[in-house]
């Protein structure tokens, strides 16, 4: 057994453990702010639709159907501006997550071969990395990074854990560079229908990328904007070379997409309306509650979209963590995020109105 647990990082998420104790000890119960799990209702469409392909006795495609096929294309095309998308630019995964962690051993990366990541960014960019045994790299500005033996460059827009989100000439100026050097270059953009401050662009539009894919993949998840983290529902989009060559690999390994999450992942795509409704729940609740932080005394940086106000009392993050458990209120150390995070805490905003109220009213 060659341990490759030894190679990843300890499981950030274990060490929040005696904070939540200390939280759910509060006389009206926790607030959980730490991780953005939605909480909202699935839409009743998308339901309807999961209920209607249960009888599902045979195996799916790795592809999807191509109804699913059909949804992807048509919403890349609608709502990230993408031009002439073909069945060949698009590919159902499981769930973003699975997408990020596995995505560098599936392309075949190893050592000798470097991933780069944003300084602060979601954990399981490194983790992909070392699974494969390649060298994970962080940066300010990816254009400063040396090219050489860089084979993955990750981006985040809007960011995870900060919500900050990168203007469209500095998408232009990156991906340029990551093609001059042939650096992949894959965009998550997970955020992209929660931007509050800003409008965030996708790297599939054509002012991004000149109408042409070549050399880029955009990660989406049904996650945040259809509440669907308990479906696994995730696709890629964009360099059909690229796409081509998961889309073998990922025969091989079995990684499908459940039938009736491929009908629920059509009818979630194919309306605008219960979208537009939750980003008004989240609304409300990020107003309130940047208003209470604020008012305590936090200081709200970036966080012009996503699910997080990322802030901080100029304090170590742990300190931050342990003084809100004790007023019952669980949030994530920015520590978890790269060491450029560690006088800051993340803050997300989906937890219930009734929470987030409770939390408004602690924080008074």
């Amino acid at each position: 057994m060659s341990g490759v647990s030894s190679r990843l990082p300890v499981f950030p998420w274990d060490k929040l453990e005696p904070y939540k104790k200390t939280a759910l000890a509060h006389p009206d119960g926790i607030v959980d702010l730490s991780v953005g799990t939605p909480v909202d209702p699935v839409p009743a469409l998308i339901q309807e639709a999961l209920v209607a392909a249960a009888d599902s006795p045979g195996y799916p495609t790795v592809w999807g159907t191509p109804a699913l096929r059909d949804a992807l294309t048509g919403w890349c095309e609608r709502r990230l501006g993408a031009v002439g998308f073909a069945h060949g630019n698009v590919l159902p995964v499981v769930g973003s997550k699975e997408l990020v962690a596995w995505l560098p051993t599936q392309l075949g990366l190893g050592a000798g071969d470097k991933v780069a990541y944003p300084r602060l960014a979601y954990p399981t960019y490194e983790v992909g990395a070392r699974l494969c045994g390649a060298e994970p790299v962080v940066y300010d500005d990816p254009t400063e990074l040396d090219p050489a033996g860089l084979k993955l460059l990750w981006l985040n827009s809007p960011s995870n854990p900060t919500g900050k989100v990168l203007p469209k000439e500095e998408l232009v100026r990156i991906v340029a560079w990551a093609r001059e050097h042939g650096v992949l270059v894959l965009s998550d953009e997970c955020y992209l229908e929660l931007g509050w401050e800003a409008d965030p662009v996708s790297v599939l539009h054509p002012d991004v990328c000149g109408g042409s894919y070549e050399g880029i993949v955009a990660v989406h998840s049904l996650s945040k904007r259809s509440n669907l983290a308990g479906y696994r529902a995730a696709f890629i989009a964009g360099d059909a070379a690229v796409l081509g060559e998961l889309l073998q690999i990922r025969k091989h390994g079995g990684m499908m997409t459940a039938a009736p999450v491929q009908a629920a992942t059509v009818a979630a795509l194919g309306d605008d309306a219960h979208v537009a409704e939750q980003r008004e729940r989240y609304a409300a609740r990020r107003e309130v509650l940047k208003a209470a932080l604020e008012a305590h005394g936090f200081r709200i940086e970036h966080s012009e979209a996503s699910l997080y106000l990322w802030a901080t009392r100029d304090e170590p993050c742990w300190d931050t963590v342990a003084y809100l458990a004790e007023k019952g209120v669980l949030v994530a150390p920015g520590d978890f995020y790269g060491e450029a995070g560690a006088r800051f805490v993340r803050v997300a905003f989906t937890a219930t109105d009734e929470r987030v109220a409770a939390a408004v009213k602690r924080l008074a």
